[in-house]
């Protein structure tokens, strides 16, 4: 007959689904086993298909980059362009200053 202080309890874990042994006098984890590792792909040529999907995709981003780099410097000079004329349009002499107006 098995004393209280050796009984083991058995449980699944709710978020990984590894099962725990645990001590029931102490509460303490005795021991841990991994819960099977899922598969990812059923076959090589969904694999392969998954790879050639990630490949295009990586590529269309990078040719996204590559034109918006190639429009950044006419961005940067329309922004240019209107920053001068607003400056041109700000009246001129020192801007007043809280205290100034005292």
């Amino acid at each position: 007959m098995a004393k209280s202080k050796d009984k083991m309890i058995e449980v699944a874990c709710p978020d990984c689904g590894a099962m725990l042994k645990i001590d029931a006098a102490t509460g303490a984890v005795v021991s841990h086993t991994p819960a099977p590792r899922k598969r990812t792909f059923e076959d090589l040529a969904t694999a392969a298909q998954a790879m050639r999907e990630h490949d295009e995709r990586k590529e269309s981003i990078f040719r996204q980059s590559v034109e918006a780099e190639k429009n950044k410097s006419d961005l940067l000079e329309k922004k240019f362009a209107e920053a001068l004329r607003k400056a041109k349009d700000a009246p001129e002499g020192k801007p007043l200053r809280e205290f100034d107006l005292d």
